[in-house]
């Protein structure tokens, strides 16, 4: 028990014991779970996927409207194309801060 709980303490520190969303049954509510992802893009989402099918690879999810290169990079880490949805909290990330040389 001690070593499964040194090994969950490792894996929630890289990120990968958080969960994951299958983007191909997750709802709208389970898809605002990842981070970034407000209710527009939950259901950009779903919309894309009742259109289209279901996605074939993760990286399909830069075809959605308001997913781009660096969202799809904050992603990736939390979503499947197969598999159960096992994310069950909100992934928050933290916006990166502007450089003196960037205008706010």
């Amino acid at each position: 028990l001690a070593l499964a709980a040194v090994l969950a303490g490792e894996a929630l520190a890289a990120g990968t014991a958080a969960g994951q969303i299958n983007v191909n049954t997750a709802t709208a509510q389970e898809l605002q779970l990842l981070p970034r992802v407000g209710p527009s893009i939950a259901q950009r989402i779903v919309d894309f996927r009742t259109a289209n099918g279901p996605f074939k690879a993760a990286e399909e999810l830069t075809r959605v409207k308001g997913i781009g290169e660096k969202s799809f990079a904050l992603l990736q880490p939390y979503v499947t194309v197969q598999g159960d949805t096992t994310l069950k909290e909100k992934v928050k990330v933290p916006r990166p801060k502007k450089t003196s040389t960037e205008k706010s």
